[in-house]
């Protein structure tokens, strides 16, 4: 099965459990009525973008089934190909299934990169319940975390001995963190040790600072208009930013009257160039040899590195 989709409904399964086995049975058997809905059809379309195939499943469940299956479900449906759609659905609804039944799931071993996914699928699940301020938290948390397990060759040989077993490394984790950073800094570590490859715990960390990072990018757009935008223009275009991060935008508007009319949108590293100006300088570097140096194209993109040296313990 696609690891970000395993990483993912790690995360989910967890957030339901701590609620009591009620939460996990009623997620069970919501995945299992969406399992039996006549939606293959639509949701197997090679044509279907994945994000179009995410937003088709969170219409047809709105009001039908409980928050979580309707979000495991719709991430199931972009996460993996059209064809596979059927079958990643039917997985998620087995392993809700087994968790709610008290069965115990380890994590397969993977390759590198694909422990990456694994735990890049759990992260993607903890971002979308945070906001900025609890981003930037959960990344400085990760930072700090991984330069203190870089620098103490005891707790990283405690933390990479796969002959410990997975829960023993959990409670220390646990027993480092907790109380002292965001919740859902000790909930990420910990799911590193099961999920990612152990020898890559700081490699897999630092990933991770770098992955909140371009989340907490996506939650800012930044709007150059070449007028005004009033209040409803704001709140359309907000709904429709939020549906392509996932999470809610906060929008940052500056009227540029260079622009001549329209807009340049930037969030996270795409950007959208809906102005007159950008139209023209399109079609001048199309028109011209070589090109237009002032073409106005100029994708943003995340820092992926950070010039903070913490050295201090994760508290």
């Amino acid at each position: 099965m696609n690891p970000t989709l395993q990483g993912y409904t790690s995360a989910v399964l967890e957030a339901a459990g701590s609620t009591g086995g009620d939460g996990l049975r009623t997620l069970a058997t919501d995945l299992e009525s969406i399992e039996q809905l006549v939606l293959s059809a639509a949701l197997t379309d090679t044509t279907m973008r994945p994000a179009v195939r995410r937003a088709v499943m969170l219409d047809l469940l709105e009001g039908k089934v409980s928050a979580p299956a309707r979000r495991l479900a719709a991430f199931a449906c972009a996460a993996v190909r059209a064809p596979e759609v059927p079958t990643a659905l039917g997985w998620v609804g087995t392993r809700a299934r087994h968790a709610a039944d008290g069965v115990d799931f380890d994590e397969p071993p993977l390759s590198l990169m694909q422990s990456r996914q694994r735990v890049g699928g759990y992260a993607t699940a903890i971002h979308e319940d945070l906001s900025n301020a609890e981003l930037e938290d959960l990344e400085d948390g990760l930072f700090r975390f991984a330069r203190i397990v870089q620098s103490t060759p005891e707790l990283r040989a405690a933390l990479v001995d796969r002959d410990l077993a997975p829960s023993a490394r959990q409670g220390l984790v646990t027993q480092l963190l907790e109380g002292k950073v965001h919740p859902s800094t000790v909930s990420l570590v910990r799911y590193v040790v099961v999920g990612g490859r152990a020898r890559d715990i700081v490699g897999t960390l630092d990933w991770l600072v770098e992955q909140t990072a371009k989340a907490r990018g996506w939650r800012i757009a930044r709007v150059r208009a070449a007028a005004p935008i009033d209040e409803a223009q704001q709140g359309e275009l907000s709904d429709s930013l939020t549906s392509l991060a996932g999470a809610p935008v906060e929008l940052q508007v500056v009227i540029d009257e260079a622009l001549l009319s329209g807009a340049v949108i930037q969030i996270g590293d795409l950007q959208v160039d809906a102005s007159a100006r950008g139209r023209i300088d399109a079609l001048r570097e199309h028109l011209m040899p070589g090109g237009w140096e002032d073409s106005g194209f100029h994708t943003g993109a995340m820092p992926t590195s950070r010039t903070t040296t913490h050295t201090e313990g994760a508290g």
